[in-house]
């Protein structure tokens, strides 16, 4: 049993571990070829900064809210958008919600969609920037003054893929390690299509930058920084998190808590939201589609989980963490409350 546990957290962990690494590859590559210029235009308007977040929660499932964790962290985005990714979405329940309740699924999203732009430019007029620091020296990815990376030189690729470096066999096993995993089944067997096309999609994009750009970019950018900076905290905190609710969710029925008393069930939802994890939502979703809980207790539980999404920022800034999640709880808190109260 505990042996079973310990294997698919594992597995788990690094499934979520391995598409944050090929998506932090993608957007370091996309970002010195461009120059920075899209962080730019997000960055400098912060309407833009809670709509394009607001987006990226709304997405079905986590991937759209680890973007929006990775463009934090490198201070792209402020703490009010993330805070808005984090309400608006409803991480991979967003599927089971559509399937099961299509049409209050819908409004649901707009309303938590709604609800998260509201909340980040709330966020960030009442909290100064300086008061949640993240650890990057700079904003923005990783980018040298005056560098231009010609990442596609067919004069020098065979040359490289001949005399490979250190750093490009490394990266190469690792992303070839990943794309094995999930066509065997090893990982993500228990997944969505959509999933492991995505991982599957997001890897090979992403081999093909390890294998074409050259030593320099190599090193600098895709070892020192995401590989060396970032890939070690980020599966550790996300495999011991995992593994610390999954032995706690073994021994502990959360159904059992539920009472006739709906305020009480309204705030069990919202601090079971705190679990960086999808499934316990899943109990909400399961009982407002059986009539046992109303419409107002699903929009509690949906503005306070965040799904898989925060565990890269635990890693990350535990302030951060800890921030948006007390953010979250208030504003689930709020609109619970209220809509309970009216009879929603």
């Amino acid at each position: 049993m505990i042996f079973s546990v310990l294997i698919q957290t594992l597995k788990h962990a690094l499934l979520i571990t391995g598409f944050i690494f090929v998506m932090m590859l993608a957007i370091e590559y996309i970002n010195v070829q461009t120059q920075g210029l899209w962080q730019k235009i997000v960055s400098g308007n912060k309407l833009k900064q809670y709509v394009f977040s607001a987006v990226l929660g709304a997405i079905p499932g986590c991937l759209g809210a680890f973007t929006a964790v990775s463009m934090y962290t490198h201070r792209m985005l402020s703490l009010g958008a993330i805070v808005t990714t984090m309400i608006a979405t409803s991480g991979d329940e967003a599927f089971v919600m559509l399937a099961m309740f299509p049409e209050k699924a819908i409004i649901l999203t707009i309303i938590i969609f709604a609800v998260g732009i509201i909340a980040g430019w709330l966020t960030d007029i009442l909290i100064k920037p300086e008061a949640i620091k993240i650890k990057s020296d700079k904003p923005g990815f990783v980018l040298h003054q005056n560098e231009k990376c010609v990442c596609f030189n067919k004069k020098v690729i065979l040359n490289q893929l001949i005399k490979p470096s250190i750093y490009r066999i490394v990266l190469f096993v690792l992303l070839t390690a990943l794309i094995t995993g999930i066509l065997t089944g090893t990982l993500a067997s228990a997944s969505k299509g959509w999933v492991k096309v995505t991982v599957l999609l997001a890897a090979g994009f992403s081999l093909f930058i390890v294998l074409s750009v050259p030593n320099h970019f190599l090193k600098k950018h895709l070892w020192q920084h995401v590989v060396k900076v970032h890939l070690p905290k980020i599966f550790f905190w996300t495999f011991g998190t995992l593994l610390f609710f999954a032995f706690l969710m073994t021994y502990i029925d959360i159904e059992t808590w539920i009472s006739s008393n709906m305020y009480i069930v309204l705030l069990i939802a919202v601090l079971v939201g705190i679990i960086p994890e999808s499934g316990p939502h899943l109990i909400f979703v399961t009982l407002f589609a059986s009539g046992s809980i109303p419409f107002s207790i699903l929009l509690a539980s949906s503005i306070a989980q965040d799904g898989h999404a925060m565990l890269p920022m635990l890693a990350e800034s535990k302030k951060s963490f800890v921030s948006v999640k007390l953010i979250n709880i208030i504003f689930a808190l709020i609109i619970g409350f209220l809509a309970l109260l009216t009879g929603f």
